[in-house]
This record gives C-alpha cells, structure tokens and sequence, in this order.
C-alpha cells in the first residue's frame, strides 16, 4: 500500500489520493467538492471542474500558477476562488479541503456548528470552528466570507446550507480535521436520536490531554522474528478493514495483540490509521517500547489488561458512529436484540469518562469473560477477545447492535429477548 508522503509525493498524487478516499467513504459524491495544495512556489493545485471524484487520476488535477495561468486538460474547480483567498489570508495554511459530508450539511442547514467537546480529540483536532453566512458558490463573495473566518485564526469552517471549507499545515493534517469533524456531527446526531448528548468541560479535555502517561522505556535492541512479523500484518489489515468499515477514523483508534505471555504489539501515536504501516507498530517487551516509536497513550491500560486476563490476547480502542451515540449520551445499550448480540457481548456496560486514565481500576475491574466490552463515556468503546479476527468481529457486532437500536429509535419502543430466551441461549451457547 502506498503511504501518503506530504514532503515527497507531488500535489497531484496526494490530491488524488485523498479524494479517493473522501468518497469512497461517503463524503462526498461524483460532482461535489474540492481539494487544492499550494506550493513552495505559490502554485495551487485543485481538482478540475466537472470530472467524476470516483476516478479522478493525478493527470486531471489542474494548477493555477502564482500569476493567475491555468495548466491543465480540464477547468479548475468552479470553487478554486476561496481557495486562493484562504492561502492569501492564511499563509501558514498548505492544504484546502471542501465538501458536502451529509452530517456536516445537516448542521449547515439549521445554521449550528457541532460543539467538538464531546470527544476530547475533536476539540484537540479541529479546533474552533468558524461559521460562514450563504453566498452563491463560486462568487467573489464567497471567498470573502470565508476568508473573513479564517482571519480570525479557525482552521475549519461551516458554510451556511453548504457544507464545510478546512485547512491544515498538509493534506494529512487537513483530511483528519475534515474526517473528525465529519464523525463528530454524526455523532452527535446519532446521539440525539437516542437521549440527549453530554459535554465535556475544557478542564475535563485539559485533564485528558495532561494524562498522557510517562513513556516506556525503550529497549536496548529489538528483534523481529517470524511470529512477531505474522502479528503486525494482522494488526495492519485490521486497522485497515476497520477504516475501511468506517469502524475507525484516522485520528483515533488502537489495537494490540499480546505476543508471548505478557508481551505485545500496538498501533502507534500520531500516525493516521487508515495509512499505517507494518513497521510503524510497536513492540512491547519487558515493560520497554521499540527504540525510536511512540506507542498509543493507552498503552498503559491494554498491557494491565492482557496482564489480569490471561483470556485476553487482542484488543480494539475505537470509536464508532453508533456506539459513540451511546458513550455521549452515557444511555445504556441493550444488546438483546437479536441471539448473535447477546451471545457475542452478553452486556456492555457504560464506564465514566476518566476510568482510561492510567492509574484507574475501573475498566480492569470491570473486564472478564462475560464482560468482553465497555463503553467509555465521551472517549470510545473497548472490546478485548481472544484470536484479533474474533475481536474484531466482537466489534461489528456491537456496532450493528447500536446501528440497529438507533435506527429503530424512531419506529417504536424496542422489545427485547425476554429472559427465558436467554436462558435457553445461554444454556445453548454458553455452557
């Protein structure tokens, strides 16, 4: 798999790149949306114009020279103008993000902005957010407008019955501010369909963001052998797979795998997940972290979990859109839906913001057999499992659990399988 290299990929590779995956992860459609990267030397390159975003291949992408020429076999996006007064305003700012993502519509249409401190690294990645007032697209007014917001030092914008407009340092930055404000919006309105979404505090995020846990000592020297290595593929595609189920977005999520006895391998830090590679993930050895990587700040609580649970050996710390609707309304959810859930999660209760921390016993103490999963109020959902395939599937089933209570939340009261089918179940399944 190609990594996204923002220092040696040309402009046209990582816009292509990019708007691959924006839609084909619905959020975007064949016509809409723009992605632009201005240059050292001033040149912006931007998606043309009219061409279908499913196939779009780096030799549509059009560059608007520092003089105002076009180069290119098509036009430049009819919206190129914002782009160009973003980069004017904002000359830190090297890469232009604008689409339609359906939440995000949602909340340009009732005229809100989605109140990112709901999940502490919403507020951490996106930032304020600025609000722009309807002017026809591809007007002058328009990029004055939004210009006007990104004055004011926001790095992501609500067009009013739009969509949204945001910024980034590089295309990698951009995306992950444009995904996770995306996943907040719809978090946030899958939680309204089911109770009432709960805040965090400032002081609360700045609890968070402070916790993070002194790192492990590094080791003297590492090895890698064959079994290690058969561990970090798995890892890599299940990352990849949860990506790409939309179960996982690039600024959040980890996965481990206990090694041998209480040894194990995690996703890292600050790399996007939906572009990691085998060596990017870390060893945990001895109590000492691979030379030279940053594993996951809740390193901490996966390796005292595969230490009191010698059930365990794979872990998933997520977030996803419908279980998230549960963990920021703190409801409880009821997977007693259909046999498949109540066998494959038996209860999932709801742990209080904070019980990640290290140093808490909350979640250790909470974790067992029959509890293979939690939700952690305004952070995330754990699931731990033996074989990482079965963990993952853990995790699916959950989520489509949620998905299907959510959905039905409009329809009527939900019903479940009363207490005598789950005995039988149990008795069946679980003997």
């Amino acid at each position: 798999m190609r990594k996204l290299n923002t220092k040696w990929m040309h402009p046209r590779d990582q816009i292509t790149m990019i708007i691959d995956k924006i839609y084909k992860s619905g959020m975007t459609t064949t016509s809409g949306g723009n992605i632009s990267i201005i240059d050292d030397n001033g040149d912006v390159w931007v998606t043309p114009s009219a061409i279908d975003k499913g196939t779009l291949r780096p030799s549509d992408i059009v560059c608007v020279r520092k003089d105002g020429t076009i180069e290119g076999r098509h036009k430049p996006s009819s919206e190129y103008p914002f782009h160009i007064a973003i980069y004017k305003c904002r000359p830190e700012i090297k890469a232009v993000i604008h689409a339609h993502p359906p939440a995000l519509v949602s909340f340009s249409i009732v005229r809100q902005i989605p109140n990112t401190n709901v999940i502490p690294q919403a507020k951490h990645i996106c930032g304020p957010i600025g609000y722009a007032p309807y002017a026809l697209p591809g007007s002058e007014e328009l990029g004055d407008v939004i210009a006007e917001e990104f004055k004011k030092g926001v790095n992501a914008v609500i067009m009013e019955n739009h969509g949204t407009v945001v910024g980034g340092s590089d295309m990698v930055d951009a995306f992950q501010r444009f995904e996770t404000i995306e996943f907040c919006a719809r978090t946030l309105i899958n939680g309204s369909t089911i109770g009432k979404p709960n805040y965090l505090s400032d002081e609360q995020i700045a609890e968070f963001e402070n916790q993070i846990p002194r790192l492990l000592p590094e080791m003297d020297e590492v090895n890698h052998p064959s079994d290690e290595q058969e561990i970090r593929e798995q890892i890599r595609k299940i990352v990849l797979r949860a990506c790409d189920q939309g179960m996982m977005i690039s600024s959040y999520g980890t996965v481990s795998v206990r090694w041998r006895e209480n040894d194990f391998l995690i996703t890292p830090t600050n790399v996007p997940r939906w572009d990691i590679q085998l060596k990017d993930i870390v060893q945990i050895k001895d109590g000492k972290r691979e030379p030279g990587k940053i594993p996951s700040r809740s390193t901490w609580l996966h390796q005292e979990i595969y230490k009191r649970n010698p059930h365990v050996n794979s872990i998933i710390l997520t977030q996803t859109p419908y279980l998230m609707a549960y963990g920021v309304t703190g409801e409880k959810i009821d997977v007693r839906t259909i046999p498949e859930s109540w066998i494959f999660l038996q209860d999932i209760p709801n742990m209080p913001f904070g019980s990640h921390f290290t140093g808490e016993e909350a979640i250790l103490n909470t974790i067992s057999k029959d509890t293979p999963a939690v939700i952690i109020n305004n952070d995330s959902v754990l699931v731990t499992g033996d074989k990482l395939l079965g963990t993952f599937d853990r995790l699916e089933v959950a989520e489509f659990s949620a998905k299907s209570l959510t959905m039905g939340a409009c329809l009527g009261d939900l019903v479940p399988i009363n207490d005598d089918q789950v005995e039988d179940l149990r008795k069946k399944f679980l003997s």
